[in-house]
């Protein structure tokens, strides 16, 4: 099966075709397409993934998943949320993953609560207009880090502390870092899904 992932991140794309593997699904990137990013005008993961994933659909004919990703940082009541990936332009830096770590430090330096959560939801439709989308949440909860710790990953991994591997996300092997990441755990609900009412 032939799938299009609403998404341009290289990251994103190599992390969830090792997941969705096992299932015998083929994913493509939109860009591969010649698909435009949709917009993502709503304040909540899962309402951005529908529309990212019907507006995929709508321009490739094909089934498209898509996922809204974010760390949502308790101090800051939950925030960044769905603007993550320019949390950083908020204060002046220009929209990269190091500017993102770099301000986050920032802002938490004197901050003694650093929990976090990192939250993915994955949404799944047959078609544009699939009245049933598949929806899947997972979360990593954690700690922000003093600061960034591992190669590995991408994002905000270096400063994501796992208290129960003791290590950050840019620590730890794929393998570890896939089966137990909010992303991971999505894609593992997302596949119960597609093997219950897709396949």
């Amino acid at each position: 099966m032939k799938i299009v992932l609403a998404s341009n991140n290289k990251g994103k794309l190599a992390e969830l075709q090792a997941m969705f593997a096992p299932l015998g699904v083929e994913l493509v990137r939109q860009s591969e397409l010649g698909i435009p990013e949709a917009p993502e005008p709503f304040h909540t993961f899962v309402e951005n993934a529908l529309a990212k994933a019907r507006h995929a659909s709508e321009l490739s004919g094909l089934p498209a998943l898509a996922d809204d990703a974010g760390l949502c940082v308790d101090a800051f009541g939950g925030l960044p949320g769905v603007q993550t990936a320019y949390y950083c332009t908020q204060f002046g830096y220009d929209k990269s993953d190091a500017n993102n770590v770099r301000a986050l430090l920032e802002q938490l330096r004197d901050e003694p609560q650093r929990r976090a959560a990192m939250v993915c939801t994955l949404v799944a439709v047959r078609s544009p207009l699939d009245p049933e989308p598949l929806i899947a949440v997972g979360r990593a909860v954690g700690e922000i880090a003093r600061e960034p710790v591992g190669a590995g990953g991408f994002g905000f991994d270096p400063v994501m502390f796992i208290p129960e591997f003791g290590k950050t996300f840019g620590q730890l092997s794929d393998e570890v870092k896939n089966a137990n990441s909010h992303r991971g755990k999505a894609a593992r609900d997302m596949l119960r899904l597609m093997r219950e009412y897709w396949i």
